[in-house]
Order: structure tokens, then C-alpha cells, then sequence
């Protein structure tokens, strides 16, 4: 009988939060297999290449695109369990939702072929979001606390596309699953994470930071009056080690939620630590019709203007009772995404 480790397929291995993910495997003693995309592009390669240089198993990796058939069923030979971390990133701004929809949900469904053709894979763990619980854009009821049962309506006005696409990809896995032969069955759980924050391994920073970096680069100078539910990426990666390997998490969802925060409170704890050693955070606030007016000359404030006036609170009591995970210190996530920005370039030290 082999005494080797399963090996595990980390799909998207370049990513922000697959990285945390490959380096937990690494860690723990799992074999690793990750895709991306071009395995010449450097930038993408070499954070992986350094994230654990002395594992026990040393890290592969392959190439295979989510817009492609090619080598999804060479990617999951051989492995016990996959995590499809992996999200279509258009290089430029989609022209129509279905630009970043259909690779999502076809995307999917190659990964899942492959797994149900391997003859191999045991549990598949997929990287879904919050948003397919409830979507950024959509109103909140009060005082409601939102959890694995809730479900965004990907036919809702209200939901923008990243939302629809993250809802309509993770319903796709959960019927291509049901509806597997018996032969070719294998267990699903899925890892709903919110803003997902944190240090990062590689200056690639994901866009979910971008509300501390600019914070930190001084380009929001007035404070709007939103919040977001966060997490930690380290918090996030160690979910989809448990989830993976948990008997419970089978055939379940996952939020990873720590706490709804306020931007001014984010500011105020980066100003704290940093305007000591010479940075300037903003900490004044502004009114929602100063930012209502400004969106039409700034485009990128809607993004900001749905969230004026919704809070939005997540239950974590699956991630902690049945995962076993307690959510990290807000403070400490917060402040180790400034520090990482800082040690990665992504800002400039005072």
C-alpha cells in the first residue's frame, strides 16, 4: 500500500487566494498539482516556485485555461481531491455580461467533467463568494443575518455581474453533481467567502485589498458612509483545507465571515499604526450626496454608491462549528495588508 500523500489539484494555483492555499497544502504534506494559464508568464510563476521551497512533495504545475477544453483531464489525473479556486479575469472590461458569465459557469462545468472522468477524485472544493449568498448591489432587509441557506437571484436587477456570475457558476456545480451517474459520483463543498483581505504572496495584489490601498496612497481623501463584511485570506485557505477533509463539509456551503465594518473604522485603525511613522490616512467623512454628485465624473464610485446606507452580516457559526476555524482579529487582517502592500511595492515607504 502507497504511503504517499493524496495529491491535490489547486485550480487557478496564481491567484490571490490559491496561493495561501498551495502554500497550507505544501505545508501540511499534500502532493500539489496547480493549473495556470502560461506557464512562461514569470510574474505568475515565480511567487509559486518560491512559496515553499523545501515541501516534502515538490510543486507541479500545468497549464490549462478555463476557456478551453485542452488539459483539464491531464490536470486531475491522479488526484484525491481539487480545489477549483480558479475565476475567469478578462483582460479588459467585459462588453456584455456574458463575457464574464459564460466562462464562469463553462469554466466550471470542464473542471467537473474532468473530475467525473478521473476515476480518482474523492471531494471537490469550490471557491464560490458571498455574493452568491447575497449580492453587493442588493438591498439588505433589516436587521437580517444572512447564511448557507440564502441564495442570490441571478435574475435580479438589483445583482451586478459579478454576483450573477458567481451565483449562477456555483448552482451550476451543485446540479452537475446531482445529476452524476452513480460510477462517476464524487462530494461537493463549496467555500463562500466575503472581501476577502490579508497579506499577499506576490505583488499580483487581488482587487478585494484595494480598499485599504487606497486608503494608504491617499486616493480617498473623504471617507464614504459604507462597510463591508471581510475575512482573512488565511482564514479562507485554511476553510478549503477543512472543508476538503472534513466529513461534514460534504455536500455543504460555507461562509467565511468575520465582521461588517465601517470604511471609517478601517481608516481610523491604518491611521493609528501608520501616521506615526509619517503616512497620511483620511479619516474625514462625507455625506452620500457628496459621492452620489462626484459618480457622475468618477465611474469607479459605483461600485461604492449600492453600499451606502447596507450592512450586510454574514453568520460564521458552520465556519466555526463545523469547520473548526476562529476568525482572525479584523485589526490584525487589516493591518497585514497594509504591511504586505508595503513590503510587495504595491506602495511606496515613507
Amino acid at each position: 500500500m502507497s504511503t504517499e500523500s493524496p495529491r491535490v489539484l489547486v485550480t487557478g494555483a496564481s491567484g490571490y487566494i490559491a496561493l495561501h492555499i498551495v502554500h497550507l497544502l505544501l505545508k501540511e504534506g499534500y502532493r500539489v498539482r496547480g493549473t495556470v494559464r502560461d506557464l512562461h508568464s514569470q510574474a505568475k510563476i515565480k511567487p509559486l516556485k518560491d512559496i515553499f521551497p523545501h515541501s516534502r512533495y515538490p510543486l507541479e504545475l500545468v497549464e490549462a485555461d478555463l476557456n478551453k477544453d485542452d488539459g483539464w483531464e491531464e490536470a486531475v489525473r491522479d488526484c484525491s481531491y481539487v480545489m477549483h479556486v480558479a475565476s475567469p479575469c478578462p483582460d479588459v472590461h467585459p462588453e456584455t455580461e456574458d463575457d464574464l458569465i459564460l466562462p464562469a459557469v463553462e469554466g466550471t462545468k470542464r473542471v467537473l467533467r474532468a473530475c467525473a472522468h478521473s476515476g480518482t477524485v474523492k471531494r471537490v472544493v469550490l471557491t464560490s463568494s458571498n455574493a452568491a449568498i447575497h449580492g453587493p448591489s442588493v438591498r439588505v432587509e433589516n436587521n437580517r443575518v444572512y447564511n448557507e441557506e440564502d441564495w442570490s437571484d441571478p435574475d435580479s436587477p438589483d445583482l451586478n455581474t459579478y454576483g450573477k456570475s458567481k451565483t449562477l457558476a456555483e448552482k451550476t456545480a451543485w446540479e452537475f453533481v446531482d445529476q452524476l451517474e452513480e460510477g462517476k459520483k464524487f462530494e461537493l463543498a463549496v467555500i463562500n467567502p466575503c472581501i476577502t483581505i490579508g497579506p499577499s504572496f506576490s505583488k499580483n495584489a487581488s482587487s478585494s485589498v484595494g480598499v485599504v490601498l487606497r486608503l494608504m496612497n491617499k486616493s480617498i481623501p473623504l471617507i464614504p458612509p459604507v462597510s463591508f463584511s471581510l475575512c482573512d485570506v488565511r482564514d479562507v485557505a485554511l476553510a478549503h483545507l477543512r472543508a476538503m477533509v472534513t466529513p461534514e463539509a460534504a455536500g455543504q456551503r460555507h461562509l467565511v465571515a468575520n465582521v461588517n465594518i465601517m470604511m471609517k473604522e478601517i481608516a481610523c485603525i491604518l491611521h493609528n499604526e501608520f501616521a506615526p511613522q509619517g503616512y497620511w490616512i483620511s479619516t474625514l467623512t462625507a455625506p452620500y450626496l457628496i459621492f452620489w454628485i462626484a459618480s457622475f465624473f468618477h465611474r469607479s464610485l459605483n461600485f461604492i454608491l449600492p453600499r451606502c446606507g447596507n450592512i450586510v452580516r454574514y453568520s460564521n457559526e458552520r465556519l466555526k462549528n463545523v469547520l473548526r476555524i476562529q476568525p482572525r482579529n479584523i485589526n490584525e487582517t487589516i493591518l497585514d495588508t497594509a504591511y504586505s502592500l508595503l513590503e510587495h511595492g504595491n506602495l511606496s515607504k515613507m
